[in-house]
């Protein structure tokens, strides 16, 4: 009997350890997995921006990343209407940086954007030509000479939308060969030498300076883009997407928009 009662215990003994080690491996699994997550890298954020944001919010993402250890940042960029029209169709972003207010404003409608969107840019247009200008382009006049190879945006665009108004003020009828969906569509045709001319944000033909050359026009004035950024309703990351708008609209965001030849926000 004291045998039997020996073996009885040693298997319960047995039993009871081999339910210790099944419990303890979930909770191992877990703490793996908020390993994992932690080396991944904190709070993810995507920000839908203006093509011709491009080079100033990349270096914006690589300031907000280094100031907030484990964060990531992924950037999209093309033109506005587009993101505007891929957020209200249900694509997760954080923020949204326009070039224009009109498309910001169909997303504040829709109940897609969280508070006051905040005036952080302005930007001109300026038209960028071929290095030493072989088509003669002085003025936006010279863009509706017969045999121009104009490349602009398309009329929803909004370097487009301001090309139009300065068509409008001047009475000036341009016939581009192509309309882009984006600025940098624009400026690539013109850089490949695909384009005579091209209407771009004096921000573009400064970033691709030496592929091409800037001619400025004094009727850019009447068409001053403002660009708006905001937090999104459908974020997961509010206090991260307000941090970057922080950034963005601060004094380091506002010297790199500076520094890219943008005009100054308003808070």
């Amino acid at each position: 009997m004291k045998g039997l009662t020996g073996l009885l215990a040693a298997i319960v003994l047995m039993a009871l350890a081999g339910c210790s080690t099944g419990a303890g491996s979930p909770s191992g699994d877990a703490s793996a997995a908020g390993s994992s997550a932690g080396s991944s890298g904190g709070e993810a954020l995507t920000v839908f921006a203006a093509a011709s944001l491009k080079n100033s919010f990349t270096e914006l993402a690589k300031t907000y990343e280094a100031a907030h250890p484990g964060s990531s940042v992924t950037l999209s960029f093309a033109g506005s209407a587009d993101l505007a029209t891929q957020i209200n169709q249900g694509a997760p972003a954080d923020v949204f940086a326009s070039a224009d207010t009109k498309s910001m404003d169909k997303l504040q409608q829709a109940g897609l954007v969280d508070g006051n969107p905040r005036i952080f840019a302005t930007n001109t247009l300026a038209i960028a030509v071929p290095p030493g200008n072989p088509a003669g382009i002085r003025s936006f006049a010279d863009l509706a000479k017969p045999g121009t190879r104009l490349v602009q945006c398309a009329p929803q665009v909004p370097c487009g939308a301001a090309a139009t108004v300065i068509e409008q003020q001047t009475g000036t009828l341009l016939s581009p060969v192509s309309e882009e969906n984006s600025v940098t569509d624009v400026l690539g045709k013109v850089v490949s030498g695909e384009a005579d001319a091209g209407l771009v944000y004096v921000t573009d033909v400064k970033a691709a300076a030496g592929k091409v050359e800037s001619v400025a026009f004094p009727e850019a004035a009447g068409a001053v883009n403002s660009y708006p950024i905001a937090a999104l309703s459908g974020s997961r990351n509010g206090a991260a997407a307000q941090a970057f708008l922080d950034l963005v609209t601060g004094p380091e965001g506002q010297q790199v928009l500076a520094d890219a030849g943008f005009g100054g926000g308003r808070q």
